[in-house]
This record gives structure tokens, sequence and C-alpha cells, in this order.
């Protein structure tokens, strides 16, 4: 179904929402959407508001009493319901000039954008949805502004992978129509994704869920051992075979061999691999015959194989061989929404482990929730680098650094871990509470009027990040919003939303489906082109 706007522009004879142009798709169902990140009552977080109405150019309100937010799955919903919260809305609308305003109003509360405060009209460019727009409000609630693409899941059945993202309920359905097929699959993304998580579900989820699921890092073989760890070896084989060893192969038989870190396989170990992947068997040493492999092969690497062989690093046929179908595993930063749900998962599971679990609950002293806003603020604004695994670290040690405490406090080794400039590395940061004692300075907070900032030094910091808009905000020492202001009045930049779909549909081709040529001549984003790549369907 494509979303009509009646302020929208008009594309080959009908129109079109503002927010389809900036999912990269006309064709895709796209709604704005606040999704709550921080509530005094933990357990909300995770819930959402679709503001549909911005679709037909009404204005949006935000209050303690509107609007509902649900729950994933849920039939009912409720507002905010914060007491702390005033019943004066604070409004949105779609501007003609294509900007999303946000009219505080003439209320009292504090709101910050971005890390901003805003007491005044507040303009956000609507690319800036697509990696999402922190709002904290009154220092208690968080939410997330940003596009919700709506994907409807056949299974309910979450296979352990958190998160309502758009990415991940695709990434769900892909594991079940994947299941119970013998492909192999190769499981693609950064280093602290999931990918071994993603395998076990895969695993779970087919008819071979019965029998072992066998694990090797494939970069830690031993080249000289590879052979008889791999495929096992028969009694008196080597020097030290007293017995028969069984190998990976054959101890997964019946079930799932999980093949980890598969880009730093040495060289000898990826000729075997491809051997038995072109056989279907393997030869035992010492053994007087082949077997046939009995087992479902998944591979994940986060190194760049394509790059790897043109190196002559890494087997193109055995990337091919591995590819029989390959999942893409979202970075965290590109599932904002989902931070909050992840984050209040691992305080679940943490929280259980110090016999605190009642600190989910209402809150004691409803003036002073446990779990503050600026903190999640700040895990909003963050980039990841280290994903899913870095999330569930920080969250860890918060928790156990808190332990005890009335309110969750942010440690030195948290604190250092959330500095975002360089430099602030080498300092020793203070203990912090971010419940107004003696809370830091917030590197992510801009330093910098955009004026100050020329059309030169602005496409020179891009270029010298790679046109990563986070990193060039950081660099420059502005908001994220008035960096994408600065790229919308600059003559000649573009944003991953500008690019048409031919465009980039062209430059794939050109590029052989590389992205990191594809990020060089379109002087794009490279997060924010793979979103476009994956959204067009062309891997």
């Amino acid at each position: 179904m494509l979303i009509t706007d009646p302020n929208a522009s008009t594309v080959g004879g009908s129109r079109t929402s503002p927010f389809s142009s900036v999912s990269g798709d006309m064709d895709i169902p796209v709604v704005p959407a606040l999704t709550l990140q921080c509530h005094p009552e933990p357990e909300r977080i995770g819930e959402r508001a679709l503001l549909g109405g911005l679709l037909q150019n009404r204005p949006v309100r935000l209050s303690r009493n509107e609007p509902e937010f649900f729950a994933p799955g849920a039939a009912a919903g409720k507002p905010l319901e914060d007491p702390y919260i005033s019943r004066q809305p604070l409004c949105w609308e779609v501007g003609r000039d294509g900007t999303l305003t946000l009219d505080p109003g003439a209320r009292r509360t504090q709101i910050l954008v971005d890390g901003d405060p805003v007491t005044t009209l507040h303009k956000i460019p609507l690319s800036a949805l697509e990696d999402g727009v922190v709002i904290e409000i009154s220092g208690r609630i968080t939410l997330l502004l940003h596009l919700h693409v709506e994907v409807r899941e056949q299974d309910r059945d979450h296979r352990g992978l958190v998160g309502c993202n758009s990415g991940m309920k695709r990434l769900r359905e892909e594991i079940r129509r994947l299941a119970d097929l013998r492909t192999p699959v190769l499981i693609r993304g950064a280093t602290g994704t999931g990918k071994e998580l993603v395998a076990r579900a895969l695993h779970d989820a087919g008819p071979r869920s019965a029998g072992p699921f066998v694990g090797v890092n494939l970069g830690a073989l031993p080249p000289s051992l590879a052979a008889a760890e791999l495929f096992g070896a028969a009694r008196g084989a080597y020097t030290g075979a007293h017995r028969d060893a069984p190998g990976y192969f054959r101890r997964a038989r019946g079930g799932t061999l999980f093949l980890d870190e598969v880009g730093e396989a040495p060289a000898q170990v990826q000729v075997m691999l491809l051997r038995v992947l072109e056989s279907g068997e393997v030869q035992p040493l010492g053994a007087a015959k082949p077997e046939r492999v009995e087992a479902r092969i998944i591979a994940a690497t986060d190194a760049n194989l394509e790059a790897q062989a043109r190196r002559g690093g890494f087997r193109e046929p055995l990337i091919h061989r591995l590819s029989g179908y390959v999942l893409w595993l979202p970075p965290l930063r590109e599932r904002r929404d989902d931070i909050g749900r992840l984050f209040l998962h691992f305080l679940r599971q943490e929280l259980a482990e110090t016999g605190e679990e009642w600190r989910l609950g209402p809150p004691k002293d409803p003036a002073r929730p446990w779990l503050p806003a600026a903190l999640m603020g700040r895990l909003l604004r963050f980039d990841w680098p280290g994903n899913v695994r870095q999330l569930r670290n920080i969250v860890r040690q918060l928790v156990i650094g808190s332990r005890g405490r009335s309110r969750l406090r942010v440690t030195a080794g948290v604190e250092q871990l959330l500095r975002e400039e360089p430099g602030d590395r080498q300092e020793q940061p203070k203990e912090a509470s971010l419940d107004g004692e003696a809370a830091p300075s917030d590197p992510a907070t801009s330093s910098r009027r955009p004026s100050e900032i020329s059309t030169e030094e602005l496409a020179r910091a891009l270029r010298q990040n790679r046109w990563e808009l986070a990193a060039t905000a950081r660099t420059l020492e502005v908001s994220r919003p008035s960096l994408y202001n600065l790229i919308r009045e600059h003559p000649r930049l573009r944003t991953a939303g500008d690019l048409s779909p031919e465009e980039i549909r062209h430059c794939h081709r050109e590029c052989a489906g590389n992205l990191d040529a594809m990020v060089e001549r379109l002087e794009i984003s490279r997060s924010a082109l793979a979103r476009r790549i994956r959204e067009l369907g062309l891997g």
C-alpha cells in the first residue's frame, strides 16, 4: 500500500508521503513513530506510538495524556501517565518546507532534542528520522522519534532474538523460511551483532533441532592440526593418535556445524573446506573411505571476504560455496529503536543475578526514578562499535556498579566507554549519577554554532569521516540535526534519502555491489546507503 499525504509532492500524477522518499522506496509503508526508551516504570520501555496524523498533514500532540503507546502485539495501549509530565502538549507538524517542526508551546517542561535544549520552534529535517531523533522530557522520559516500517511476522516466536525493529522482523522471517532447508547459510555482520545467536536460532527452528549444535572458531585452528580437528582421525593415523577422533564434522552429525570467524581461516583450512563443500564428503585421517557430511553448514564472518579475495587472502570459490543464502545482521546503530528493549532485556538478566529484580517495578520514590532518562539519552546517541555485545557489557557494569544504591549510577568504567571523543579517553573520568549530582558534560552536546562552519569545512569533514554523519557531527562539534540542516543547505551535498532508486541501482551495477566503492562514488553515509540497498532488495 502506498502512503499518501495531501501536503506531499506529486510523483507520476499521484501524491506521495515525504516520509516515503526518506525510506528510499515509494512502495514501502513508512510511518513516523515514537518509541519509549526510558520511563519511570521500566517495564514500559519498548512501547510505541505511531504518528499517522503527520501523514495527513495533521499536528500530532504529546503530553501526559496523549498519544497512546502500545507494547508489541498488544491490543490496548495507554499514554505516558507520568504525573510529573505536563498536560500541556508539545506539537509536531510537517511543514511545506519538508521539515518536521516541534512546537514546545508555553510549557515550562524541559525538552532536549539530541541533547540540545529546545524552548522555541525547532525544525527537524525528515532525513534525521532515518537514524532517529532522541527526545528527553523533564529528565524522566526518553523517546526516539524515528521511521517505522510495518513488517508483519507470521510467527510470534522470536527465537531469542530481541527486537521489534523492522530489520529484526525481516531477519526472523528469513530464519523461518530457511529453517527446514539444508542450504548452507553465511551470516554476515559487524562484531557483536549476534551472529552465533542467529545460527542457533536457525538450528533450533529446523528439523535438526534435536541434533547437536557444534561451533568451531576457524581462526583458532592451527593449520597443522586442522585436518584432524575438522574431519577426525582413525586410531594410529599420526603419532599420538591412540584412539579414534571424530572431528567437528562428524560430531555435528544430524545437527548443525557452525563455522565461526570463517574469514580468519588459514589458507590450508580454506582448501579443505572447499573440498568438503564441493564433494559433500569428509575423509578422516587414516580412514579407508570417505563419509557423507550429515550436518547443516552455517558460517559467520565480520570480514569483507570479497576484498580479501581480491588481495588473494581468501578463496573466491569458497565464498560462493558458503553463500547458499546470506543473512545480513544490522549494526545496533541502524536499529536504535531497539536499544531500549535490549537494555531492558539485559537489565532483567543482570538484576536477577544480583537479586534486585524489584527495581523494574513501580518506583518507590516517584519523584526520583531508579533509571535516569539522561543515561538512556546518552546510550541512544552512542554509535556502538561493539554493537549488542557492548551494550550487554555496559548494562552489566551499570547494575553491578549501582548495586544497593537508590539510583542507577554511571561508573568510571562506563563513563570512559561512552566518551565519544578520542581525546576524552585519555582522561580518568569522574563517577557521575546523572541525577544532577556532579554530572559530567556530555561530549555529544554541540559546542559550535552551525553558522560558524563553512561549506568547505563541512565537505572536508564529511570526506575525512567517509560521510558517516555521527562521526562528522562530532568532528564539527555540532548536533546531528544541525549537521542535517547544513547538508540540506549545501549546494552539492546529499543524504542517502536524496538518492533515487534508479541512481542506486545503476551505481550498484557499476560497482558490482561493492559497498565501499559505492560510498566513494556517491559520497553518502555507508550505513544509510547499506539500508537503502537492502530496502531495494539489492543484497
